[in-house]
């Protein structure tokens, strides 16, 4: 597999990702900075057996993200933005909520995304996806699992920016 090819599959299976982790750790009630360590593991990778590749093992970031009350109400958490994908069926909950997204594009396929309160200041969360992911002219199947656990740090969001909500 050439280098840039490699490098474009790893830039758009980290900006899923990623985007699919920020959907949890926003549960919570309290708008304001909330820190989310998530843990993303394959069940299915689209690289062949043999092949390394920093998506092969499970991977843990930790992020801070700046939760309003406008997207508390709106959708009970920030709702990711990722091209192709969109977050349908969202159930809130007073501990959590829960949700089904759906991509089409690079990665198509299907998710469950959940997430609760375990009290005022902490969350838990988490993302399954299975589809495929187009590699060249191929389509490989994917499977992965994002946990995540999130800490409500303050009201003050200091330097981070909120996420915007998506216009309807």
């Amino acid at each position: 597999m050439g280098a840039m090819r490699k490098n474009r599959i790893l830039a758009t299976l980290a900006c899923c990702l990623f985007a699919a982790g920020a959907f949890l750790w926003a549960q919570a009630r309290k708008p304001g900075l909330w820190e989310m360590t998530a843990t993303q593991t394959w069940q299915q990778s689209p690289f062949p057996a043999g092949v390394s590749s920093p998506f092969s093992s499970p991977m843990t970031h930790t992020t801070q993200v700046c939760l309003t009350q406008e997207q508390i109400d709106k959708y009970g958490a920030v709702v990711p933005q990722t091209r192709g994908c969109q977050v349908t069926n969202i159930v809130k909950k007073a501990d959590g909520m829960t949700a089904d997204m759906e991509c089409t594009g690079a990665m198509s396929g299907k998710g469950t995304l959940e997430s609760h309160l375990t009290d005022d200041n902490h969350a838990k969360g988490k993302v399954h996806f299975a589809g495929t992911m187009k590699m060249g002219p191929n389509a490989k199947p994917v499977e992965w699992t994002v946990e995540s656990s999130s800490v409500f740090k303050g009201a003050d969001c200091g330097t981070v920016k909120p996420v915007p909500t998506p216009e309807k």
